[in-house]
């Protein structure tokens, strides 16, 4: 079963949309599969067999920790992303982990040896890796420079329009998120204390701008953040 779950798993993923069925097949079986529930950490920086990791289903926290044990979210992976040694080079300098944040998630993960031998065998494959990191990358830098610019307000509004674009359910002007973060998850995504977040959220409740439970976010007019 889990077989045929890689093939489609990687057959509908669009960096592997140039490769033939052969190939797929063939990819299949260097190709590592995993189920994970809420809460189980999946992937540390430090471990000993680098791989690269792609998310078929939930949602996962990249959480960096500095020397003095101080952790932040670096990242919000979303289906059809990937994650773990992205630039193909083991880090021992980063000292980072993925901890599972939705329910049930599911994960295909390589060898970063063999990734970087199908690359070498497959030159438009390589591409398709390079540009996609490229813009994953750029989406980072994104972030980073809207942390550097904003005031928190601001950070949050712009943290909840991406967040409702990518993930969000549309009806007309509404937009309902399910909710899979704490409010100390989105401070840190955001680079502010978990009291401010929680203030600017209550005060986005009391003007009607959104309502904000455990479960969902309800942006009741996105045109207004």
């Amino acid at each position: 079963m889990h077989e045929e779950l890689k093939y489609w798993y990687l057959r509908d993923h669009k960096l592997f949309q140039t490769l033939s069925f052969g190939q797929i097949r063939q990819l299949c079986i260097i190709t590592g599969f995993k189920k994970a529930q809420k809460g189980e950490i999946i992937y540390f920086s430090s471990s000993d067999v680098p791989r690269i990791f792609l998310l078929k289903k939930g949602n996962i926290k990249i959480v960096a920790v500095d020397e003095e044990g101080n952790e932040t979210i670096k990242d919000i992976i979303q289906k059809g992303d990937l994650f773990g040694e992205l630039t193909l080079e083991a880090d021992d300098q980063t000292n980072e982990y993925a901890k599972v944040l939705s329910d049930d998630v599911a994960i295909c993960s390589f060898l970063l040896s063999d990734f970087e031998n199908l690359l070498l065998q497959n030159p438009s494959l390589a591409l398709s890796y390079t540009k996609f990191v490229g813009l994953k990358m750029k989406r980072i830098k994104n972030s980073y420079s809207n942390l550097i610019s904003k005031d928190a307000k601001t950070r949050l509004f712009q943290f909840l329009k991406d967040w409702a674009e990518k993930e969000g359910v549309k009806e007309g002007r509404k937009v309902v998120i399910e909710n899979y973060l704490t409010q100390n998850d989105i401070a840190q995504i955001i680079c502010t204390s978990r009291q401010t977040a929680t203030q600017l959220l209550n005060e986005m409740e009391n003007n009607g701008t959104l309502t904000y439970n455990r479960k969902e976010i309800i942006i009741l007019d996105i045109t207004k953040l």
